[in-house]
């Protein structure tokens, strides 16, 4: 059973920071490239950062220079650092894998960030 569990998210104030964290199991964690998606109340989900399976990562261009996304393969973990938080950051964030090799993708159940003061 594939299983992706996000955690980390929170109450912040505008400028400051959270770390996401979205651990995966029943996958082959090296074969899938991880993904972050954000959607607030009434707006489209949006993709926010992606990390490849080989370390390569794109950001959605209202995050770069504030968010970073990594992994750890040995923890079968993706991670998102979030820095210089704004109001508009506010929405549910979920991880998403999907394979490098086959069309098989999953999500996780999602996380709730709230940027205010």
């Amino acid at each position: 059973q594939v299983r992706l569990v996000e955690s980390g998210g929170g109450l912040v104030q505008p400028g400051g920071s959270l770390r996401l964290s979205c651990a995966a199991s029943g996958i082959i964690f090296s074969f899938y490239s991880m993904g972050w998606y954000r959607q607030a109340p009434g707006m489209q989900r949006e993709l926010v950062a992606a990390v490849t399976s080989g370390g390569r990562t794109n950001y959605a261009d209202s995050v770069k220079g504030r968010f970073t996304i990594s992994r750890d393969t040995a923890k079968n973990t993706v991670y998102l650092q979030m820095n210089s938080l704004k109001p508009e950051d506010t929405a549910v964030y979920s991880c998403t894998a999907r394979s490098d090799y086959n069309e098989n993708g999953y999500w996780g159940q999602g996380t709730q960030v709230t940027v205010s003061s």
